[in-house]
């Protein structure tokens, strides 16, 4: 490596420590975004802000080709206190960047600078730098304010951090990567007594725990086995004491698919189930469904543009077929229903025990900032070369 780039990758770590010590939630990205926006300015770039509220979009166009492309990197950080113990730990109480977006960030500001200094494609490059990608959709919001009309791509991409993947790998997958993911919030209402007097009251504990095990059976007997599904309970909250009924309960559901029929499907048992055994049990049920991301499907031109690329100048035995989907959502979907696209892992394992994503003991593991930067720059400079 040469001094050169021993200084621009030393950049890179620097800001995206920096980006760590300094998390914001989605929709709240705005110091994230003047740091952002004030190095693409400094690069020369031609910077748009406010797409979807926070979002940030750097322009750079080299030569008289005619091709454009459009690399996204998402800057969110999560409601997690921080147990890394790390220098560059998070100043912000209860915020953690815990998914690595500190490091998509970083690596894509490092690719702008050296792109932006060689100069060696022919048409147009767009560097989305997107908000909210957790919680809000922020990669629809940035659609629902023109991305794409103001920003044309012909071809779009993404790629996410992986700490279970080997050091170094890309991962890549044609077709479905991952689950659409929908939520749903159950209430159950029912009499609230004594609790040696059960059968004074209607226990909303006992319905919900019947709901909760019938809920078992969407998968396993209304789907077909072969479309994957999840139906998972993640929180159940009711009561306060050992000798008191209460008067409701409340469940919270995270439900993933990637068939549209199925998905219908899941809703409609869902409700059914939910209904019909609080039915049975003499109560009143509110159900709140609320349908999320779409499922990450990639598209088989850009996925096999990926590959081919990181065999070239990685490795075969750098490459990873993704043996089947995953059941977590990204919201680069939206993207990838508007253009044709790919999303692709970069494996940063350490060891086997890694902290996984999401988790507050998660820190992105620096030493891949190299690896995620310079492939940032071979893929648009390859894409555009021949446009």
């Amino acid at each position: 490596m040469t001094m050169k780039r021993a200084n621009e990758m030393s950049d890179v770590v620097a800001m995206r420590r920096y980006l760590h010590q300094h998390p914001e939630l989605g929709l709240s990205e705005f110091k994230t975004s003047d740091f952002v926006a004030g190095r693409l300015e400094e690069l020369g770039y031609d910077v748009t802000r406010g797409l979807g509220r926070t979002g940030v979009v750097g322009t750079l166009k080299c030569g008289s080709g005619s091709g454009s492309i459009g690399i996204r990197a998402d800057m969110d950080a999560l409601p997690i206190e921080e147990e890394t113990g790390a220098e560059h730990a998070s100043l912000t109480k209860g915020l953690m960047h815990a998914c690595g977006h500190d490091g998509h960030t970083a690596m894509l500001l490092g690719a702008a600078k050296i792109l932006a200094e060689r100069r060696n494609f022919n048409g147009t490059i767009h560097l989305i730098f997107q908000p909210a990608e957790e919680n809000f959709g922020g990669a629809k919001l940035m659609i629902d304010d023109g991305l794409f009309q103001k920003f044309p791509c012909d071809a779009v991409f993404g790629l996410h951090n992986d700490p279970a993947l080997d050091f170094g790998k890309i991962g890549v997958k044609d077709g479905p990567l991952m689950a659409a993911v929908d939520e749903c919030r159950l209430i159950i209402n029912g009499r609230g007594g004594h609790g040696a007097e059960p059968q004074s009251a209607s226990d909303p504990i006992v319905c919900g725990a019947s709901i909760i095990m019938a809920l078992q059976t969407v998968a396993s007997r209304n789907i077909h086995p072969l479309d994957p599904v999840v139906v998972t309970v993640g929180a159940f909250h009711a009561g306060m004491a050992s000798n008191v009924i209460p008067e409701r309960a409340e469940m919270l559901l995270t439900i993933r698919s990637f068939d549209p029929q199925a998905r219908d499907e899941l809703e409609r048992r869902i409700r059914m189930i939910a209904e019909g055994q609080a039915a049975s049990y003499g109560m009143t049920i509110t159900i709140d469904y609320s349908r999320g991301y779409e499922a990450t499907v990639n598209h088989k031109a850009e996925t096999d543009f990926v590959r081919d690329l990181a065999t070239r100048l990685l490795g075969a035995d750098q490459v990873v077929e993704m043996p089947r989907p995953s059941m977590g959502a990204e919201d680069f979907a939206y993207m990838l229903a508007e253009r044709p696209g790919s999303y692709f892992l970069l494996g940063t394992k350490r060891t086997d025990n890694d902290p996984p994503l999401h988790h507050p003991k998660f820190d992105f593991n620096d030493d891949a900032l190299p690896i995620g930067t310079n492939f940032w720059v071979d893929l648009a400079e390859s894409y555009l070369a021949g446009r």
